[in-house]
């Protein structure tokens, strides 16, 4: 995990959705959320650091994205492009049911 971390994390509860090339779509749960990226739990734990993959957040996306870091079942991902704010405001805080969080460092 990066110790780096340039955008503050917002804890979330929201449905996602993986797929790497063409590949088989997988549902994940998001976990938080920043504009440049997120942590995700993974059922299947076969994600790797550096794989590339397209993400989905809600009806949000396809979203590229980029590996960053993976331990057991819990993935971080870097997004190709910052979230535009407005829609990292629509899944912060309607996606996620209306629970504004605090942020995380």
């Amino acid at each position: 995990m990066s110790e780096n971390r340039i955008a503050l994390r917002y804890p979330v509860s929201v449905p996602g959705r993986y797929r790497l090339g063409r590949g088989v779509p997988r549902d994940v749960m998001v976990l938080d959320l920043s504009e440049g990226g997120c942590r995700f739990f993974d059922k299947f734990g076969t994600l790797r650091e550096g794989a590339t993959l397209t993400f989905r957040i809600g009806s949000i996306g396809p979203i590229p994205a980029v590996v960053a870091w993976s331990t057991g079942q819990e993935v971080g991902v870097n997004f190709e492009n910052d979230l535009y704010g407005p829609v990292f405001e629509h899944i912060r805080d309607q996606l996620n049911g209306g629970n504004r969080s605090a942020a995380m460092g």
